[in-house]
């Protein structure tokens, strides 16, 4: 005897379960689910945000014992993380103006855009973003 032709249905067949219940019945269930999936996500991010703490306490506490300053090395976790970011072989502008200001691919930044205008570059040609790089912007070696 196979499965389809006894009327069988394995455990915890939803369709089963709740064949009988009405529209409403089950828009209810689905908002309940939802609330529930939402409560849930809400638990785990402040489950994750809880074990933070304990995460920076063990490595505060392993830079100590080995007799360093926390800041320093984080100074120089940070250091390296962007060199390995940089490492991608972008090249990496810089406005002499600011040294804040940096672009090294991708989107022009709304401060390089207006610095182009101001100098009678058109952001939107190739050649005079090649240009404003050469002639008003700091390449910067990894």
């Amino acid at each position: 005897m196979t499965p389809k032709s006894s009327g069988y249905s394995p455990p915890g067949d939803i369709r089963v379960e709740h064949s009988n219940l009405s529209l409403e019945e089950i828009q209810r269930q689905l908002e309940e689910a939802d609330n529930k999936k939402a409560q849930l996500e809400k638990l785990l991010k402040d489950k994750r945000e809880e074990g933070k703490g304990a995460v920076v306490e063990q490595i505060r506490n392993i830079i100590l014992d080995n007799g360093y300053d926390p800041e320093e090395i984080m100074n120089l976790v940070l250091r390296r993380r962007r060199k390995l970011v940089s490492d991608r072989q972008y090249r990496r502008y810089v406005d002499p103006d600011n040294p804040e200001n940096f672009y090294s691919r991708g989107v022009l930044p709304g401060w390089m855009k207006e610095k182009m205008a101001q100098q009678g570059y058109d952001p939107n040609s190739k050649e005079d973003r090649e240009a404003f790089k050469a002639n008003s912007l700091r390449l910067v070696e990894g």
